[in-house]
């Protein structure tokens, strides 16, 4: 069930891409889970190649900073901040942010290449999410078709360690959907309009999750 404050992300999402009301549901349930990993200490693993890849990135920029809140911190952790120098503890306080921790499995390259070039080159997204993830943790795999081996791989490994996986992708029917807890596949087909729909779901989730976080 989602919350009244947080429905109104749903309603403009579909006012400005009607399109997009076939996947609503899923949009709704990707957010109470991320939800639910977040209230537990987890963090959200996202991996994809290409444009792809570039939306990973932007959707970690997006939860471990403001987004459209300024993510104060508690006046309890400005205290402890200044404790350790007063000077500099000031500063921090007055500019760190809340974050909700999220990584982009297409970084790091220096553990990437090693393992491609020492292991196997299709299993550098799983290798890190068996090294990151634990079962409070989700896994966002991102392909707009459904069917990247690395992300396949990364998808299994993250539910063989008890993690949840979310999926998102074109409408075609592909494996991680049927990997996936839950999958949003957006109602196109060509690669590059099945990214411009991508960016305002994941902008919509990201909205969601910093109102409830640090919403009044």
């Amino acid at each position: 069930m989602l919350e009244e404050r947080l429905q109104k992300y749903i309603d403009v999402l579909i006012q400005r891409y009607p399109v997009l009301k076939k996947v609503s549901q899923e949009i709704i349930e990707a957010y109470l889970l991320m939800k639910a990993s977040y209230q537990n200490g987890g963090k959200l693993l996202i991996a994809g190649n290409g444009g792809s890849a570039a939306d990973a990135e932007h959707i970690a920029g997006e939860l471990m900073k403001g987004f459209k809140l300024p993510r104060k911190v508690t006046s309890e952790f400005a205290e402890k901040l200044m404790k350790g120098d007063k000077e500099l503890g000031i500063r921090l306080a007055e500019n760190l942010q809340g974050a909700l921790p999220a990584i982009a499995l297409d970084g790091n390259p220096a553990l990437s290449t090693a393992y491609m070039n020492d292991c196997e080159p299709l299993l550098c997204f799983a290798q890190q999410v068996n090294g990151y993830g634990k079962e409070e943790d989700i896994f966002l795999g991102i392909s707009t078709s459904g069917n990247s081996k690395n992300v396949l791989y990364a998808a299994i490994t993250a539910h063989a360690k008890g993690m949840k996986v979310i999926g998102l992708t074109g409408e075609k029917d592909s494996r991680l959907r049927q990997m996936s807890d839950v999958c949003i596949c957006v109602p196109q087909t060509e690669t590059y309009m099945i990214q411009e729909l991508h960016l305002p779901v994941y902008h919509c989730l990201c909205l969601m999750l910093e109102e409830k976080f640090f919403g009044e």
